[in-house]
């Protein structure tokens, strides 16, 4: 079927305008505000859940809408300078917009009970609305303009949600620190916009495309670097800004000042994973840049370095957080290698699990509260035994933390396991991919030991501060509380992405639909897209001309049975590795924290340097402020503040002042002395002079006259004798 402008726009232009409404009325009407934000991102769901199924029922892989009108037209003779704005569906965009409305409108529901006693209760709403909006127009973006200008909104709406408790000083740092953070990448994203359009002449995806597919980008160099590597390069740098990835990961560990719903939109469904959606967009721009082999290191060690961070977290959401980041890792790691369908699919199921898991740890921390301060308690080792309290939040909690922890017939199992997998292939296929695989299973590994470390410290046990855990009351099933939890793990289940129980078709549950995710997420290879053109937005749908057939899963991936017989055994030695890796870690975490039969403490003596590093985060905190920025770029600072006022304000500027005086002076006084003095007042005066002696001369007396001829030619005669 087609779309128009009714179908579509409903989807962003509900919660955006909530975000306009409800910063008029939220002051006197906020509970009206609310209900406006809650409603229209539900309705935004059902527009998404529309379009989701229609790709997921009727359409194909190949399938897509692609509508444009044009901005700006600037074109002047023979030099276009045009910008189209619009919109491109294809499968990808319509599971995103399916996920961040289904995710977004959960986390409303809950923030209704999260944040229901808070002073500034409606104004969470006004920020929650336009962060959803910019999220929902940056998937349906057809340019890389548009996806700049959400993502830029999106950076704005987490800078004003990170330190909503403005009056914490940390909440301020910790928002400006992800606001300049993230600007470092967003300025390479604009140089790469900048060097696309340069070739292109377009920013459009399809554009793109069909410009690499054409070989415009060949043989054309920037800074010495070819010019594809050198925009890929800019674009993913973006992604490593926008999505927490090293060296830029030291922002969203500090992003938990925000409210936990905020931390459940940021790290699940919006901002983080907007990053990675960018770079599978431009896949084919990443590989003629030659880009693989870096990303995929760039999320091995993302991945596993994040993941060793959160073993010494003692507060629950900063696990979840460092938990966060290196899930992004594993998704740009599948960029990586090439495991593009996986990426995407990690991306959807973390999305569903980590949303759970920050919600429900916004549960536990609004349930405790210190006896003393009055202040909500987030420090796992003032907790245990709540599972007796809690039982909804802990059963959320225990599904999503096996999805995560990658235990088998979970979703995070399902997608993981395929990106280790493809990461396995390409080490066999290639040795220099040793290295992110094993970074990648080795923080698998850590995954799953320090996740239920979270678990076992949290729910088992018995109560470490029994005050503590007298004061919390027995939860009871909630619309706003708990249900939502419940409703988002029961979607951790693998089996509502794979078709099967285990994800590598050993227990095979549906045929008809079976690996719907492998049938319609496929790689955007540069020759699918030769020929393709946009058609005008408009209110009325406009038929392609273009057949699509439904999509079939082949199981061979298109190659011979004997390589693909290759890749299966290579996947199931990969899953069999995973599966042993992921139980390992859960008995090392019951062994420590759950039986208490090995003992933390030697651990952490024994490598006592690496824990102590771990505890400062590697030290890249001081690295940046107290290396980079008071070593490095302060002294610059003074040195241009230096050049600017002591050199070019003192001389360019005031020198030219004192240059300017002198001249004003010798000016005046050539003005006051020659100009007017001789030049005007010496002509008047000559004047004057001559018109005295012409007055004597021409006296009028007729005597005087012969007397002057007489004189006249007694000189002429004397000068004749001469």
């Amino acid at each position: 079927m087609e779309y128009t402008i009714s179908t579509i726009a409903p989807i962003v232009l509900l919660p955006f305008f909530a975000f306009v409404i409800n910063a008029f009325i939220v002051k006197r009407f906020t509970s009206l505000a609310v209900f406006i934000s809650c409603a229209s991102i539900i309705g935004s769901f059902f527009y998404a859940a529309r379009v989701f199924f229609d790709f997921l029922n009727v359409f194909s892989a190949d399938y897509y809408i692609h509508k444009t009108f044009t901005w700006f037209d600037l074109s002047y003779g023979s030099f276009p300078f045009k910008l189209d704005m619009g919109i491109y569906i294809d499968n990808m965009t319509a599971t995103m917009l399916f996920m961040v409305t289904g995710v977004a409108s959960l986390i409303h529901i809950f923030s209704t009970y999260y944040m229901h006693d808070d002073k500034r209760y409606g104004r969470f709403f006004v920020y929650l609305s336009l962060f959803t909006s910019a999220m929902l127009a940056l998937v349906l973006s057809e340019n890389l303009i548009s996806v700049f200008i959400f993502w830029e909104l999106m950076g704005f709406c987490s800078y004003s949600l990170i330190g909503f408790y403005y009056e914490k000083e940390g909440a301020g740092n910790a928002s400006i620190k992800a606001f300049m953070t993230t600007r470092v990448g967003d300025v390479f994203f604009l140089l790469g916009i900048l060097a696309i359009w340069s070739v292109v002449g377009s920013v459009s995806f399809v554009d793109i495309y069909q410009a690499i597919g054409m070989g415009k980008f060949n043989g054309l160099y920037a800074l010495g670097i070819p010019l594809a590597t050198f925009a890929g390069f800019s674009i993913f740098m973006g992604t490593i800004g926008k999505s927490a990835q090293f060296p830029l990961q030291v922002w969203l560990p500090d992003a938990m000042w925000g409210p936990t719903p905020c931390s459940a939109l940021i790290h699940a469904a919006t901002m983080v994973a907007a990053g990675v959606y960018l770079s599978l967009r431009c896949y084919p721009l990443m590989e003629a840049g030659h880009l693989t082999m870096f990303i995929a290191y760039i999320g091995g060690i993302t991945a596993f370095g994040a993941a060793t961070i959160a073993l010494v977290q003692t507060d629950i959401k900063a696990v979840l957080a460092y938990s966060t980041i290196s899930q992004l890792g594993y998704m740009v790691l599948g960029v990586g290698v090439g495991s593009y369908n996986a990426a995407f699919m990690h991306l959807i199921t973390h999305a569903v699990f980590k949303a759970c898991l920050f919600l429900s740890a916004g549960s536990v921390i609004h349930s405790l509260h210190d006896h003393h301060t009055h202040a909500h308690v987030q420090e796992m080792p003032r907790m245990g035994g709540l599972r007796t309290k809690m039982p909804y939040t802990f059963l959320a909690m225990l599904l999503c933390t096996f999805a995560i922890a990658g235990i088998p017939f979970f979703s995070g199992f399902v997608s993981k396991d395929r990106i280790l997998g493809d990461a396995l292939l390409m080490a066999l296929d290639n040795k220099a991919y040793w290295g992110p695989a094993v970074l990648g299973f080795g923080g698998a590994l850590l995954t799953a030991f320090y996740m239920f470390r979270m678990m076992f410290l949290t729910f088992f046990g018995e109560p470490r501060d029994k005050e503590l855990y007298d004061h919390t009351k027995k939860e009871g099933l909630s619309w706003n509380r708990n249900v939502p939890l419940l409703i988002l793990s029961v979607f951790t289940l693998g089996v509502f992405f794979s078709g099967s129980l285990t994800g590598q078709g050993f227990i095979k549950v549906s045929s008809e639909k079976y690996e719907w995710f492998k049938t319609l997420i496929v790689n955007p290879t540069k020759t699918d897209f030769s020929g393709r053109q946009a058609q005008p937005l408009s209110f009325t749908a406009n038929p392609s001309g273009e057949t699509f057939s439904k999509s079939k899963y082949d199981s061979t991936y298109g190659l011979s049975e004997e390589k693909a017989h290759h890749i299966h055994h290579v996947h199931h030695i990969g899953a069999l590795v995973s599966i042993i890796i992921a139980f390992s870690g859960v008995f090392i975490s019951a062994m420590m924290y759950f039986w208490r039969s090995w003992n933390p403490g030697f651990w952490v003596s024994l490598f006592s340097r690496w824990y102590r590093a771990l505890q400062n985060k590697y030290y890249f905190d001081d690295f940046y402020i107290k290396g980079l920025i008071q070593k490095g770029l302060l002294p610059l600072n003074r040195l241009l503040a230096f050049i600017d006022m002591g050199l070019y304000d003192r001389y360019a500027i005031d020198g030219w002042e004192k240059v300017n005086r002198a001249l004003f002076t010798i000016s005046k006084w050539f003005d006051n002395i020659i100009v007017d003095t001789v030049a005007v007042d010496g002509t008047g005066a000559s004047v004057r002079f001559f018109n005295v002696i012409l007055r004597t001369i021409q006296s009028g007396k007729i005597q005087f006259y012969f007397i002057m001829i007489i004189l006249v030619l007694t000189g002429y005669i004397w000068t004749l004798k001469i």
